[in-house]
């Protein structure tokens, strides 16, 4: 006789339909896998070297990671205040939604898009409103604002686009923000700004200063190759920030991701050299894949996108040795080790485009 099904917690029913984050999965021995848009190349010189000294493990970290924005509000010409760290900057969407959004208010984005959006919008208890993408991969900035309502509570820009790739450039993104009211909060979404050319740069062009329902977030995780350690930071008004302050996990950014973040940002000749050779790779991916017939569009993150290829192209890619990220939509691809690239061309021209 089987034991009866015991009592569980009620849980809300569409956080009971929400499917757990997905992350892409190991590759075997001998194989890639460029499926996380994660960065093939250590961390910078020096930064294994502090994390290692930073030992006092029974201690809390510091709650502001003080130190980091310290240091990034110099090298931006903004206050401390004016900067905020979290766990990754996914961390930081999160709470910047839970400030802004609930029950009955609305969050407007381009989809296809970050897949966390849909998850953290509905965390919030907020409504999803999904903008479809342009043909070529590109954000609809005109549907988009013509989708803002009275409920709009958040907009979502991601630039350059994951997974898609093109960016929103700075003539778009300040044209869009001029059909914005200025009581919505606007996060500018930049992850991939390092690799990309032509973008719309929120931090150089200082567009929270004009605009104070902008905020613009950034990683450690892509271009400094800090992914394990989960470190990522928005600038924007301080009050702006203080609202994600108070909805953030606490001592949630480790004393081993500020002290790997503060190391990295002293070897930015460095940074500019590795970010330059992974773009050089990307481009020429994205060149010999569109003379094979694949619909890429304009790449300018560290990864590329086979517009409308499925899940047999993804098993034909792992059959191969090659973890790739499938979507319903396409397939994205991870610019990871160089040695990948000869493999992942011969399995593109081995597999029939949808092209």
């Amino acid at each position: 006789m089987s034991a009866p099904e015991p009592v569980l917690p009620r849980i809300r029913p569409e956080i009971a339909a929400l499917p757990p984050y997905r992350q892409g999965k190991a590759a075997g021995a001998g194989g890639f896998k460029v499926s996380s848009n994660e960065n093939p190349f250590p961390p910078l010189p020096g930064v294994v070297e502090a994390v290692q000294a930073a030992g006092e493990l029974n201690r809390y970290p510091d709650a502001t990671a003080a130190r980091l924005r310290e240091r990034l509000g110099e090298r931006y010409g903004v206050s401390a205040d004016a900067v905020i760290v979290g766990a990754g900057s996914v961390s930081l969407l999160a709470a910047f939604i839970q400030a802004a959004a609930g029950a009955g208010d609305e969050v407007v984005y381009a989809w296809r898009s970050f897949e966390a959006y849909p998850g953290l919008v509905l965390v919030a208890g907020a409504e999803n409103v999904q903008v479809p993408l342009l043909p070529d991969g590109r954000h609809d900035l005109d549907a988009m604002a013509a989708a803002v309502t009275e409920r709009t509570r958040v907009i979502l820009l991601c630039t350059p686009n994951n997974p898609t790739g093109p960016v929103i450039t700075s003539e778009e993104f300040h044209a869009f923000l001029a059909r914005v009211p200025a009581d919505v909060l606007v996060l500018l979404d930049e992850a991939y700004v390092e690799f990309a050319s032509g973008a719309v740069d929120g931090l150089r062009e200082r567009v929270f200063e004009a605009h104070p329902n902008v905020v613009v977030l950034r990683t450690f995780s892509k271009a400094y190759g800090l992914a394990a350690l989960r470190v990522g930071y928005g600038i924007g008004h301080p009050r702006v920030l203080d609202a994600a302050r108070s909805t953030a996990i606490p001592l949630s950014v480790t004393a081993h991701a500020e002290v790997a973040a503060l190391a990295s940002l002293d070897h930015a000749p460095e940074l500019a050299e590795r970010v330059a050779e992974i773009a050089a790779q990307r481009d020429t991916l994205a060149a010999a894949l569109r003379e094979l017939g694949w619909r890429v569009p304009d790449a300018q993150g560290n990864f590329v996108w086979l517009d409308g290829a499925g899940q047999t192209t993804a098993d034909a890619f792992e059959e191969a040795g090659i973890i790739v990220r499938p979507f319903p939509e396409g397939i994205r691809i991870s610019v990871g080790e160089p040695e990948a690239i000869a493999r992942i061309l011969e399995v593109a021209a081995a597999v029939a485009s949808p092209a």
